[in-house]
């Protein structure tokens, strides 16, 4: 009993320092370093922010790879995962909620769509034969790339046809800023959050003057961190005889994923819904290209393996979860062009019978 509260302490006081880090200190330091390269606001978005906003999953996916010899990389896939599917249902679920309804710009939400499709494709084709290759590995890579170059063309295209900035959404992945509008029931998050942001800068220092520093450390935090939350997943699983697989479809996925559910609702609440709903599927496609892709790059290359096994006896049930609820949520958006509160209780709902269904089945999803 002991194992397991210290464990399951661990984990919440890991998840909780670890958003601290990335949305004060690391995303910040992203940002500074996006403005003297003098990225745009989309490449930016899409690459370092999107980095920054999905560094705990992508932390989490190579801390499990090194974690045992490889043997629990399904936390890694299973956080991943289950933070898609957090994304999707419950930050925009949420978010509909508390904002009474989002307006949303629909070639942004077509755009997004379409290509988070396309990557969940990559991991049915990956997870195909329950081998992952090097080549497999380096192909998520190169889609992530060919997906910055679709963002160009795309606004490429709006330009042409003469649509204004008005009718899309300028965020296509990675952090949104929250805004300075707050509820009464998110005064106490972001009081703490100052609180434990005030201690770590005593390390950290202002990541917009030292942001080289600010980087480097972040990163060694971020690390860290996800490696406590590998090993702690393991000893709490294993203390309430579920697979740690499960834990990270539910318990880690939707703490990795709490920043960026505080800060859509912070924007949602502003009345910029869509901000709140690219956000969601642009970090889903960044976290099946990169967040898997890269940890097994890294791990492939520098370990010399030929390949890394998964499991795959539920695949086709994850990959339809995620296929499904992304559609669900199309429809939702594309009939009336926003989402309406009533439909936002329906994500939340769905959400609810996912984590019911995970744990009930003791099983991967």
């Amino acid at each position: 009993m002991i194992d397991v509260l210290g464990s399951l302490a661990l984990i919440l006081a890991s998840v909780v320092i670890l958003a601290v880090v990335t949305d004060r200190f690391f995303i910040p330091s992203l940002d500074a370093i996006s403005t003297r390269l003098k990225l745009s606001d989309e490449v930016a978005g899409a690459s370092l922010m999107a980095m920054g906003s999905s560094a705990p999953e992508l932390a989490i996916a190579l801390m499990a790879l090194f974690s045992g010899g490889g043997q629990h990389s399904d936390v890694g896939i299973g956080t991943i995962v289950g933070s898609a599917v957090f994304n999707i249902l419950v930050i925009t679920g949420v978010s509909a909620v508390v904002a009474g309804g989002l307006h949303i710009h629909v070639y942004a939400v077509r755009r997004d769509i379409f290509y988070y499709l396309v990557s969940i494709g990559y991991l049915a084709l990956v997870f195909f034969d329950g081998h992952v290759s090097l080549i497999e590995a380096v192909l998520g890579l190169v889609g992530y790339f060919f997906y910055l170059v679709f963002l160009a063309l795309f606004r490429i295209a709006l330009v042409y046809f003469k649509k204004t900035e008005d009718d899309y959404d300028e965020v296509a992945a990675g952090a949104i800023e929250a805004d300075e509008h707050e509820s009464a029931a998110l005064f106490l998050w972001h009081r703490f959050e100052a609180f434990v942001a005030g201690v770590l800068g005593r390390l950290i220092g202002p990541p917009d003057r030292n942001f080289v520093w600010a980087f480097v450390v972040s990163i060694a935090l971020i690390i860290a961190l996800s490696y406590i939350l590998v090993e702690a997943t393991i000893v709490f699983s294993a203390g309430i005889g579920i697979p740690p697989v499960i834990v990270a479809l539910t318990l880690l996925a939707a703490g990795t994923s709490a920043p960026d559910l505080i800060a859509s609702v912070d924007v949602a609440r502003a009345g910029r819904g869509g901000m709140a709903v690219a956000n969601a599927v642009g970090s889903n496609t960044f976290d099946l290209l990169i967040g898997l892709a890269l940890p097994w790059t890294v791990a492939l290359a520098f370990q010399g393996l030929s390949g890394i096994n998964v499991g795959t006896g539920d695949l086709w049930i994850s990959i339809g979860i995620l296929v499904a609820t992304t559609l669900i949520l199309f429809v939702f958006l594309e009939t009336k062009r926003d989402l309406s509160r009533r439909e936002g209780w329906i994500l939340l709902l769905l959400y609810a019978v996912f984590v019911i269904y995970t744990l009930a089945s003791g099983t991967a999803v």
